[in-house]
């Protein structure tokens, strides 16, 4: 009998008894396992599945003690919902990409837990990561020796001196900034701080940052409310002050998938008479949206405003020169 089915054997057995269960009809249930087996399975349960056994000495046997609302302890699910299971495997996959080394003391025991939960469930980790996969797609890795003084100033609540490299102007600089957020988003890290240097709030991508040093001074403190106005509001990572809605209209075809994705937290979806889907989305900064639409390419068509729809089709015009036939 394997330790899960012995587990699960213990645990019906518990649930079933009115009293508790002796050590010898346990050892049995067990196929007649050694008093030492028994006693590293009891020691798992309580270890690795919180469960609540105490042993009644009065009638020399296991019990489960009664919960604190009076509900019967059980085993974890052997299901996990899609939510659940997402939220485990993106914890399993971060914490496996991080440097080795980086944080080790602290982040093992959550990494072990993980792998406890998914055996609790009869689930092999290995299995579960060869079965079921989260691909990380145009992930860029950040340097270990940044993100660790990067994450310190964060929570620490100090300033911090980097050397940034822009990709849009392909400069480097060197900026002061109080870190306000990080945020992990589409598979990228990003920095959203307080740019002392320019007197206002900027979005830097980690994997830019050449090098970081924390500073002695505290960071600047902004509410969070003012934060929210800043950065949430607007479409993707481009942030800024809602100043525009996206009308989009998408093909029929297109249009059965598109109306399933959350693009924003407060876009409106609306089904045409002929099949259409039309999708409004606030936006600041139109270059991330435009890459978005630019990605539906003849399934989709930009309402408005004037300026966005000007933008996408110059961006499609642009390409389809590129493979324009020029006798080559």
């Amino acid at each position: 009998m394997d330790r899960f089915s012995q587990i699960f054997a213990v645990d019906r057995a518990l649930r079933a008894a009115r009293t508790a269960v002796s050590r010898q009809k346990l050892r049995e249930l067990l196929e007649d396992c050694s008093e030492s087996t028994l006693t590293r399975v009891v020691r798992e349960m309580r270890d690795q599945l919180r469960a609540p056994i105490e042993y009644d000495r009065v009638r020399c046997g296991y019990r489960y003690a009664p919960q604190p609302d009076g509900t019967p302890f059980e085993l974890p699910g052997l299901w996990f919902s899609a939510a659940e299971l997402y939220a485990l495997l993106t914890c399993q996959r971060l914490l496996g990409a991080i440097q080795p080394g980086l944080l080790d003391e602290h982040l093992n025991p959550l990494k072990i837990r993980i792998d406890q939960i998914f055996r609790a469930q009869r689930l092999k980790p290995a299995e579960v990561g060869r079965r079921v996969r989260i691909e990380a797609m145009a992930s860029r890795t950040p340097q270990a020796t940044v993100f660790k003084p990067l994450a310190s100033a964060l929570l620490q609540r100090r300033q911090l001196q980097i050397v940034y490299h822009g990709r849009a102007r392909d400069d480097v600089t060197e900026r002061r900034v109080s870190p306000q957020r990080l945020l992990h988003y589409r598979d990228n890290w990003y920095l959203d701080a307080w740019d002392h240097d320019k007197h206002g709030l900027r979005t830097f991508s980690v994997d830019r940052v050449r090098s970081a040093r924390l500073l002695t001074d505290t960071a600047q403190e902004m509410a969070d409310a003012e934060l929210d106005a800043y950065l949430s509001p607007s479409y993707g990572i481009f942030s800024g002050s809602v100043r525009h809605l996206a009308v989009l209209r998408f093909e029929r075809d297109r249009a059965r998938w598109v109306a399933d994705e959350r693009w924003h937290p407060d876009q409106k979806g609306t089904w045409l008479d002929d099949g259409t889907y039309e999708l409004r989305i606030p936006y600041g900064d139109a270059r991330e949206l435009v890459m978005d639409i630019m990605r539906y390419g003849p399934d989709v068509m930009v309402v408005g405003p004037a300026e966005l729809r000007a933008r996408v089709a110059e961006g499609l015009r642009a390409a389809a020169e590129k493979y324009a036939d020029r006798g080559a």
